[in-house]
């Protein structure tokens, strides 16, 4: 029955074909198809409840359903189905209602609305299906043949009550032959509460001992690296390793300077380092673009190039990519140690800022940056764990130690007071918020370490 039997007026007929975009059955039950109009009226309801309740209840597990490709593949057939649906329905209420004897104008009017109304809902799917395509891309690229142990849903974390990932900067300019990892942070995590702590190792450090077989054989009294161009700092552990895979025959071609540095700064700090990843700084700056910058405050006026070419000022704003990683890497006017400082609240900025709209924003981008610019051995089936431990992580207040002068003489390290502080500082109880913070039950006798200053 058409809108000419009924009687429909342009106007009205405009009216009901939106309303029906917005509400299933409004166009069947003025149609007097009052049996499909209520069912179409339930289902819509039924659907709008359901997002809704997922959207805001159940988030996290959306976010960790987001980095596993076959839910990914679900999510997209859904969303077709969904919208094919929907198209059909506005199709046939504009089928019911369209007026007769309204002239070209009209028909033009009514049909234009039809095809918009179907637009509408067709341009959201096949948005999400292209981010599905990029997601599943990136995930591919960075994840896949990734070997870790089993996991297991009802505990990821295998029983353990931290879990430790080396965060490495590399410098790997054109200019010089090989990789330097030049910033070097481990984020130890409870995995119950999300507190972290950042511990940062300066790229200076001498004589580092190495693990446990072939590599602590060649080098017994720590690493000295081979000559006077390369010294042994701790920085050229990752590259010696790739360069000389004797000293770690049981990786694989391309893991073998992670899985050293992983061991070494392990046995430094005391801790296990379970997972690293590691940026390519001129790629970090590509990323922070895609985020549209990071907001941070720069204490003191910051020099940077190499020829004092650039000036950060002093203040509270948002940088952009290049400024971001002269933020994080410039030494001009300043040494190691403040960069440091620095890296760890350049860190810290991204990981409060990077939210799920600013990341579906600027996904595609971002997506291009990561893919040049990050490689990890985190395993693609640890990824729902870690979406939802990194929930945690925002919700805590992330600390700092460095182990830099005057606390640590990188020339001669204290390798034991190292240690010492690392298992202090985990010890201690995390700063919380007012609202949960417990109220102590007891003091603890010894005095607590002193911390890096708060990022602001």
């Amino acid at each position: 029955m058409t809108g000419k039997d009924r009687d429909f007026g342009l106007g009205t007929s405009l009216a009901l074909t939106l309303g029906s975009a917005l509400l299933w059955g409004v166009a069947h039950l003025a149609a007097h198809r009052h049996r499909t109009g209520l069912a179409l009226m339930a289902a819509h309801v039924f659907l709008l409840a359901f997002i809704l309740t997922m959207a805001t209840v159940f988030s996290t597990h959306l976010l960790s359903l987001a980095v596993q490709p076959r839910w990914i593949t679900a999510l997209v057939v859904t969303l077709t189905v969904l919208a094919a649906t929907w198209t059909a329905v506005i199709v046939r209420s504009y089928t019911l209602v369209r007026p007769a004897g309204c002239g070209i104008a009209g028909r033009a009017l009514t049909t234009g609305l039809t095809i918009g109304l179907c637009a509408l809902v067709l341009a959201p799917t096949a948005y999400a299906a292209r981010l599905a395509y990029l997601s599943r891309d990136v995930m591919h690229h960075l994840f896949a043949g990734n070997a870790g142990p089993p996991v297991m849903s009802e505990d990821p974390w295998n029983g353990a009550q931290r879990v430790s990932f080396l965060l490495v900067g590399a410098d790997s300019a054109p200019s010089r032959p090989g990789v330097r990892t030049d910033s070097m942070t481990v984020a130890s995590v409870d995995t119950a509460t999300g507190a972290t702590t950042l511990f940062g190792l300066p790229r200076n450090l001498e004589d580092v001992p190495l693990p446990s077989g072939p590599a602590r054989d060649r080098f017994p009294y720590g690493f000295t690296g081979t000559g006077e161009t390369h010294p042994g700092l701790l920085n050229e552990v990752f590259q010696y390793a790739e360069d000389h895979p004797e000293v770690v025959p049981r990786a694989a071609k391309g893991q073998r300077g992670s899985t050293l540095l992983k061991e070494t700064i392990g046995g430094i700090l005391g801790i296990p380092v379970s997972y690293y990843a590691m940026i390519d700084m001129r790629g970090f700056a590509e990323i922070i673009d895609a985020m549209g910058g990071v907001r941070v405050t720069v204490d003191e006026p910051i020099v940077y190039g190499r020829y004092r070419e650039g000036l950060l000022p002093a203040g509270t704003r948002r940088l952009n990519g290049e400024e971001a990683l002269w933020y994080g890497r410039s030494r001009t006017d300043s040494d190691d140690y403040v960069r440091m400082g620095r890296q760890k609240c350049l860190l810290n900025a991204v990981a409060k800022q990077a939210d799920p709209v600013t990341v579906v924003n600027s996904f595609e981008n971002l997506a291009t940056a990561t893919k040049r610019a990050i490689s990890t051995d985190i395993p693609q089936s640890l990824l729902p764990a870690l979406v939802e431990l990194s929930q945690k992580v925002k919700d805590t207040h992330i600390r700092s130690l460095s182990f830099v002068p005057p606390l640590i003489n990188t020339a001669a390290p204290d390798w034991r007071l190292i240690r010492q502080k690392v298992s202090q500082v985990l010890a201690e109880r995390p700063i919380r918020t007012a609202a949960t913070a417990p109220r102590p039950t007891s003091t603890t006798p010894e005095r607590p370490v002193a911390l890096d200053a708060t990022c602001r």
